[in-house]
């Protein structure tokens, strides 16, 4: 039988149909749209078998045929994937869902699902020839994209914002990367960057302004349905802030739906954001197929803290096709749910992980998920790199509520 590395096809645009080579360096469509990747589906359907991805190492790359990369020797892994789906029997049992499960992202390789993106995007670019790198990033991303980075032989350069918890600003120095602080938000950092962009001659791997991080998070969509025996929870609910995840997985589904791999129905797909950078919730509450800028976006759930996202029309299309919803949560919210992740269930999940018990509780509550349906959670990172800056946070939260504080012997 004829084998195959990669069945994609070529770069499409969502909003104008134009199609791109794969075998060039993208960024965004001619009109300013995101770009997405496409695969021969027809082809791989008859060629791959869900039957035989059980024999595969766990991961990104268990999935290969379905990833843009052609060549084997382009890959550049540290063993990203492969997490486990956790049962919440405690969490379930105090709002009477018989069936609460969380996906847990931070074992990833730089501790977050964004290991993922990264991992598929730096391949991409090491096989297309970048050979400089540059990112505006809340922590997580700029961590990932220095050690993929480090891995490829691909200089990185990562703006930050100055509030940055230290941690994320020395795990990029010390895989090497230039890091740049900048006062403000991700959007400020990524105004800096494009001013500099031109003189130093950087690509930029900015959430969506380049094809192959989403087809990295996509993973998370294939490797869900295969540990759900292909039959999808009936809600997912995920923290939104650029919005790869929720498009990625939202996409993997699709794919899987043409090849024939999914049983029965679609999820509810749920965005979850911080009361204090809400542009999803409103502009899904308002019925706008755009967001509007946040002003004055400010969150303890710093991946959350994204003002304007460039795939906000990606996203509100998947909540709309999925029937599902977006919600805000306060930071008060956020800090109990992680604060009950950690002493009911053992899980230092980070705040944006946390930010989706909080918008489960408020869904049970409110009776949009019902109490007999399948529930899973996504912790997209660990919640170690947000000690300095929960800490302080959580011991006002135990204080109002009268939680014993730690003693010295």
């Amino acid at each position: 039988m004829e084998t195959f590395r990669s069945f994609v096809k070529h770069l499409e645009c969502p909003r104008c149909a134009a199609t791109y080579p794969v075998n060039q360096v993208h960024n965004l469509c001619s009109c300013g749209s995101p770009l997405l990747v496409r695969y021969d589906l027809e082809r791989a359907k008859v060629y791959l078998r869900r039957e035989e991805l059980h024999r595969r190492p766990a991961g990104v790359w268990r999935y290969r045929e379905l990833l843009p990369v052609f060549e084997d020797r382009h890959i550049v892994s540290l063993g990203e994937g492969g997490t486990p789906i956790l049962d919440l029997e405690k969490l379930g049992a105090m709002v009477g869902l018989a069936k609460l499960a969380i996906k847990d992202e931070g074992q990833n390789p730089t501790g977050s699902f964004k290991a993922r993106g990264m991992a598929v995007a730096v391949s991409k670019a090491k096989e297309l020839g970048v050979a400089r790198a540059a990112i505006p990033s809340a922590g997580n991303a700029g961590s990932a994209l220095a050690a993929y980075g480090a891995k490829a032989g691909v200089a990185v350069d990562v703006f930050m914002p100055l509030d940055i918890p230290q941690v994320f600003r020395q795990e990029c120095e010390l895989h090497g990367a230039r890091v740049h602080l900048v006062e403000g938000v991700i959007t400020d950092c990524g105004r800096a960057l494009r001013q500099r962009q031109g003189q130093e001659g950087w690509f930029e791997f900015s959430t969506l302004k380049e094809p192959y991080r989403l087809e990295g998070k996509k993973t998370m969509g294939y490797e869900l349905a295969e540990q759900c025996g292909w039959r999808l929870p009936n809600v997912i609910i995920y923290p939104t802030g650029g919005g790869t995840g929720l498009v990625g997985m939202w996409k993997a589904f699709a794919e899987m739906q043409q090849l024939g791999w999914l049983e029965g129905e679609l999820p509810r797909m749920v965005a979850v954001q911080a009361a204090g950078c809400a542009p999803i919730v409103r502009a899904f509450a308002q019925g706008a197929e755009r967001a509007q800028p946040w002003e004055k976006a400010q969150t303890v759930a710093l991946g959350l803290r994204v003002p304007q996202a460039l795939g906000d029309v990606l996203m509100l299309k998947v909540l709309r096709e999925s029937h599902g919803t977006a919600i805000a949560v306060e930071d008060q919210d956020i800090l109990v749910a992680l604060r009950e992740l950690a002493t009911h269930e053992g899980l230092f999940v980070c705040p944006e992980g946390a930010a989706t018990w909080a918008a489960c509780k408020q869904l049970v509550a409110q009776g949009w998920i019902d109490r007999q349906e399948q529930v899973l959670l996504f912790n997209t990172g660990s919640g170690a790199k947000y000690a300095e800056v929960v800490a302080p946070l959580l011991a006002e939260v135990d204080a109002k509520q009268r939680r014993p504080a730690s003693k010295k012997c």
